[in-house]
């Protein structure tokens, strides 16, 4: 009698891949946490000062959250007239900093929930719209874009919560006649307004959503005046308080800034179209497993070619010309962008129902307000488009799945891994920009702290703020209290400094190592992820300069450069 094979042994999966299989939301939240966490000490930078200057500002006056003056175009200024954001933010960073501190892990630690609420959000709305929602969720959390943007305590991500926990009420309500997700989703999309103005944009969104849908208007239509009256409310009382009503006030000034040239209005779309397909890169990456190989090679074909005529369109308009290095990240990166705009396209083509027109609205709807209507093209404002795109790649790999496409799993994790790799490393980049300036600062108050003359500085950011913390004062252009001696420190890479007129001598320059090859804002290497005037890439490769501050004195009676001429050999 032959022997018995002797049976494999089953290999026990491990309880906690059992537990968070049968819970994605706890899986979610645990790697949002861990993805952000390590960032929870960034120091504060570009506009984060001014979201918790007002912040402490509501401490005591909470009605009236934008009553003071600050120096953040080198002169005081009213700060209504400076911020283009609603307060929501504001107060809620309010509400954390008076129980908990100021500090940046408890501000940054804040707003992880936030984070968390888009990560899940994301997952369950993505139930509506494709059968991989938790493949849309993990890869709305792994672009750049998100990331950068969950590791500052500005309000985009504050906003998206809101934005996405509406859309999902509003279409809960209507396939579960819940009038109360109704109420639910309209105080939602009031709370995302009163974040970021641009959170209105939901309310034509829900309607084409509704109307495509041929949903009975007497069901949702009334509950949209809770939010349009919000907003009414918000501009009477703003101009009440401050004799402008800061909504209408917000789109003036980015209609002001925005050029009637040609070339410039082409630039515009360029950088739009490479801010998309970089501040998405993750799902850039999965470009060649969305298509057939003669569409893919016939867009990327028809993508380079675009992008080039873009290029010799507006040649000379860029601050610095593009090197080689620069353009093939232009190059590439634009042709993702193109590649996103053409999947929502496609989606629409091929469903044509509301969930499509939804996703394709939101997405080009996104798109067209940054490169045509907002004061300039830059991640931020590309933020909310990352959440359509996640799923549109969820439901294009299942149609190509179900069409009878074959994917080894080595083939669908390589794009996702490759992708999630390159959105924390984008946010490193972020974090080692973040930290220059406060290096700097404690460095320039370090050597001139004990001196009898007063300190000074141009330069904002969180430049501007820890300098102020450690009891130096921003210069007044218009108003200048110099006296002989006083030293002024000059930033390199910073928002709105000019050379000095007075005279002054050169004393010191404090260096400060770019760090890597990889940064989210230089000038030299065409990196602007905050703003597209600081380069046309959301982030850039390349050798990162290193950042200086130079120190000045101001020597009117010219007796410290005779000093200086004595000295030297």
């Amino acid at each position: 009698m032959a022997a018995s094979k002797p049976q494999a042994r089953a290999v026990p999966r491990s309880v906690w891949i059992d537990w968070f299989a049968q819970r994605p939301a706890w899986l979610l939240a645990v790697a949002t946490i861990l993805v952000l966490l390590p960032f929870a000490g960034k120091p504060f930078n570009i506009d984060d000062p001014l979201f918790i200057w007002v912040a402490q500002h509501i401490r005591s006056h909470p009605m009236n959250p934008y009553g003071f003056s600050v120096n953040w175009y080198s002169y005081d200024w009213p700060l209504w007239s400076i911020t283009k954001n609603p307060p929501l933010a504001c107060y809620y960073l309010a509400a954390v900093g008076s129980v908990f501190g100021w500090s940046e892990w408890v501000l940054h630690g804040a707003m992880l929930l936030p984070a968390i609420a888009v990560v899940l959000g994301t997952h369950r709305l993505a139930n509506h719209f494709c059968q991989r929602p938790l493949l849309a969720a993990i890869l709305a959390l792994f672009t750049p874009v998100f990331l950068v943007s969950a590791t500052t305590v500005m309000c985009d991500v504050l906003m998206l919560a809101f934005w996405v926990w509406a859309l999902v009420f509003w279409i809960e309500a209507t396939e579960r006649k819940r009038p109360g997700y109704f109420a639910l989703a309209a105080m939602l999309m009031t709370l995302a307004a009163l974040t970021k103005y641009f959170g209105a944009c939901l309310l034509p969104l829900v309607i084409a959503w509704s109307v495509a849908g041929k949903r009975p208007l007497k069901e949702w239509l009334g509950w949209l005046a809770i939010p349009a009256a919000a907003l009414i409310a918000y501009q009477l009382a703003t101009r009440a308080l401050y004799g402008h009503g800061l909504l209408a006030d917000a789109g003036k000034y980015a209609t002001a800034i925005h050029q009637s040239a040609i070339a410039l209005n082409i630039k515009s779309l360029l950088a739009a179209l490479t801010f998309t397909g970089g501040c998405v890169a993750v799902i850039t990456f999965f470009a060649p497993l969305l298509w057939p190989l003669r569409q893919l090679l016939l867009g990327a074909v028809m993508s380079v070619v675009i992008a080039v005529i873009f290029l010799v369109t507006i040649k000379g308009t860029f601050a610095v010309a593009p090197g080689t290095l620069e353009l093939a990240q232009i190059l590439f990166w634009s042709a993702g962008g193109i590649g996103l705009l053409a999947l929502a396209i496609a989606d629409l083509f091929r469903r044509r129902d509301a969930d499509s027109l939804l996703l394709v609205c939101w997405l080009l709807g996104t798109f067209i307000f940054t490169a045509f209507f907002n004061w300039i093209v830059n991640g931020r404002s590309l933020l909310p488009l990352a959440i359509p795109g996640a799923i549109l790649v969820a439901r294009r790999l299942e149609q190509r799945i179900n069409s009878g496409a074959k994917f080894s799993p080595a083939t669908l994790v390589a794009p996702g891994a490759i992708g999630a790799l390159l959105a924390v490393w984008v946010a490193a980049a972020d974090y080692s920009f973040a930290a220059a300036p406060q290096v700097a600062a404690r460095a320039v108050h370090s050597a001139y702290a004990n001196d009898v003359h007063r300190l000074w500085f141009q330069g904002h950011w969180g430049f501007q703020y820890y300098l102020e913390k450690e009891g130096a004062t921003a210069l007044d252009l218009q108003h200048l209290h110099l006296t002989q001696g006083d030293h002024i420190a000059m930033p390199s890479d910073n928002s709105n400094v000019y050379p000095l007129k007075e005279p002054v001598v050169e004393l010191e320059t404090f260096s400060i190592p770019g760090g890597g090859w990889l940064t989210t804002m230089n000038k030299e290497i065409g990196a602007g992820f905050y703003a597209s005037l600081w380069g046309p890439l959301p982030f850039a490769f390349g050798v990162v300069p290193e950042q200086t501050v130079t120190i000045f004195a101001y020597d009117p009676s010219g007796e410290i450069q005779k000093a200086i001429s004595q000295k030297a050999p």
